[in-house]
């Protein structure tokens, strides 16, 4: 024991030292304990006042700037009502200091501890205060007797006082073990709904191929589970933002992190993480974070005002890499005031996420540039339509909704020698370069077959189906095939022939609808002749033919023969919609577009 005598009388020390122990005050956090009154304390400050027979008993347990009291018999208010004091106050901070009791027949006498307001304040004159430790020996704080008159404390009551602490430091250290045990129970949840996180973050990025909305998916995955809010933040070819989508958890911060994200393509400055991150690839962790940090990132004061509501308190910022190592951008989380603050496991999960979304964006890029080239191959396989003056033409072409392979949906327009218009439409199965390939065969042939022959179109799909067998292509495709002879006034003559394509429609000028049916007859390219059949039709003043692929009416959940119904239906009434409104309606209607479609539509003046 010690009286409390070495402090010099001539100086005022400081806080001792052993307050501001990084471990020592983890310990004193881990016992959940603050200046709110707790039953178990209080229970030991009524025992020690009982048995010591003093005023004032105390659970005193001393931070780095403060002593706080859970347990307390006899303050005096304010104190009682506050529960803490300031350590200008704190007798107890002593004992933290020399780590073994520290008993004081009448303070006034003993230099370390006279001049301390708690002796006029609180009436403290004599005192006994034991140590009270967690496992580890570190002492959290006293258990302590007062009163408020000199006082020689017997052994028997040193001894009990002793009993006391022991068994109040019992107390602190089972809230510790429970804080642990509750701190490893949530990171047991927290490491598994990390896991769930990955898994689907990969199944979110694997959903689209498209960039945009793989990163807006990946944002609403992140937030709230890991963060606050977040940035997602892509580059540009000369490295800088070109695209960042930003999410926070509460709803009603909408407005401001997407003006954040705006201010954010243009306002990082040369000290910015974001900026470090994406120029040299490595991840950065703000276990603490402030405004500062914002202010010293960012070149436009609009952002730090943003970032105060926002709220900020820590910060991570991981890359976003390309499976060649580029890097495609950054993620970045942040925590706002009330948020946790992030640490190394949190950076090695955004770093597993950012190597996961790196594979995702740069395999949707590569499926933009690919869809891109198939498509601009595709188109340069169309043909430009003729004009014709007695007929109106249009046509369209849309490939499928998700995919990069050009297919084998083809059409047709042009005018013989003698002024008639041949009109074909047609598919070649598969979805390929090879399918492309043999359909541009199939054009060819077409034309070739066609063109400066005046023979009814049955007898020129036959001679197609036989040059197919003769020079051995392997073609299997379906088509049909429309000749129209234009009359300069009144009706136009229409004969076609279908070899295993959905029907022709016309639309009447009055807006009723007629398919050009007639009994079936076998695809094009089949091993076995087959001779083919000429029908004839007329195309009238406002009358309209519409040509079309499988893709405007087949679908997984319903029948051709549905599908053509419902197209049937949706164009009834359709007679004076303008050519080419009525071309762009047909293919908007189209909800799902899983196959390739192309339309082709004559409507006589």
């Amino acid at each position: 024991m010690t009286d409390g005598s070495p402090a010099s009388p001539h100086r005022t020390p400081g806080p001792p030292p052993a307050l501001g122990d990084p471990a020592r005050l983890r310990a004193l956090a881990d016992t959940g304990l603050d200046a709110f009154p707790d039953e178990a304390f209080d229970r030991f400050a009524r025992l020690v006042s009982d048995l010591l027979d003093v005023p004032v008993a105390l659970v005193s347990l001393v931070s780095a700037d403060r002593q706080f009291f859970p347990g307390a018999v006899g303050l005096p208010e304010p104190w009682s009502q506050r529960r803490q004091t300031p350590l200008s106050h704190s007798f107890c901070q002593h004992v933290v200091d020399i780590e073994v009791p520290m008993v004081l027949p009448d303070a006034r006498l003993y230099p370390r501890v006279r001049t301390n307001l708690a002796i006029e304040d609180l009436g403290v004159v004599a005192y006994a205060g034991m140590p009270l430790t967690d496992l580890a020996g570190r002492v959290l704080g006293s258990l302590c007797a007062i009163d408020n008159k000199p006082r020689a404390w017997s052994a028997a009551q040193l001894r009990t006082l002793a009993d006391l602490a022991a068994a109040c430091s019992s107390e602190l250290r089972l809230r510790i073990a429970l804080d642990g045990a509750q701190e490893a129970r949530r990171r047991v949840v927290q490491a598994h709904e990390r896991l769930e996180l990955l898994a689907g973050v990969s199944e979110t990025l694997a959903d689209t191929l498209d960039v945009g909305v793989a990163l807006r998916r990946l944002a609403d995955t992140m937030v709230p589970l890991l963060a606050d809010w977040c940035l997602l933040t892509l580059v540009g070819p000369t490295g800088q933002p070109r695209e960042v989508v930003a999410v926070h958890r509460d709803p009603e911060r909408t407005a401001d992190v997407d003006r954040f994200a705006q201010l954010l393509r243009s306002g990082l400055s040369q000290e910015s993480v974001i900026r470090a991150v994406l120029r040299t690839g490595q991840p950065r962790l703000g276990s603490v974070a402030s405004l500062a940090d914002v202010g010293r990132g960012t070149t436009d004061p609009e952002m730090g005002a943003i970032a105060q509501r926002l709220g900020i308190t820590s910060f991570l910022s991981v890359p976003v890499r390309a499976a060649g190592g580029t890097v495609l951008g950054a993620i970045t989380l942040v925590n706002a005031a009330d948020g946790q603050q992030f640490d190394d496991r949190d950076l090695l999960t955004a770093i597993d996420i950012g190597r996961r979304a790196g594979q995702a964006i740069g395999n949707s890029s590569m499926y933009g540039e690919q869809r891109h080239v198939a498509e601009v191959l595709q188109h340069s396989m169309l043909p430009r339509l003729p004009a014709v003056t007695e007929l109106e033409l249009a046509a369209r072409y849309q490939p499928a909704a998700d995919r990069v392979e050009v297919g084998g949906d083809w059409y047709d327009a042009f005018v013989q020698p003698d002024g008639d218009l041949i009109a074909a439409i047609g598919d070649v199965a598969g979805h390929d370069i090879e399918a492309a390939a043999t359909m541009g065969q199939l054009r060819n042939l077409v034309r070739g077959n066609a063109f400066g022959r005046p023979d009814a179109v049955g007898e020129l799909m036959t001679h197609l189906d036989g040059a197919i067998r003769g020079l051995r292509l392997p073609i299997a495709a379906t088509a049909t095939l429309v000749r129209i002879c234009p009359q300069r006034a009144g009706v136009h003559e229409l004969t076609w022939s279908n070899a295993g394509h959905p029907p022709a429609l016309l639309v009447r000028a009055d807006g009723t609808v007629e398919a050009l049916e007639a009994t079936p007859e076998p695809l094009l390219g089949l091993a076995r002749p087959s001779r083919r059949s000429s029908h004839s039709a007329s195309l009238a003043t406002g009358d309209t033919l519409l040509l079309y692929t499988d893709g405007l009416i087949e679908r997984r959940d319903r029948s051709i023969d549905d599908g053509l119904a419902e197209l049937a239906n949706r164009i009834t009434g359709t007679g004076g919609v303008p050519l080419d409104e009525l071309c762009d309606l047909l293919l908007a209607s189209i909800q799902h577009r899983e196959d390739d479609t192309a339309l082709l539509a004559v409507r006589a003046r």
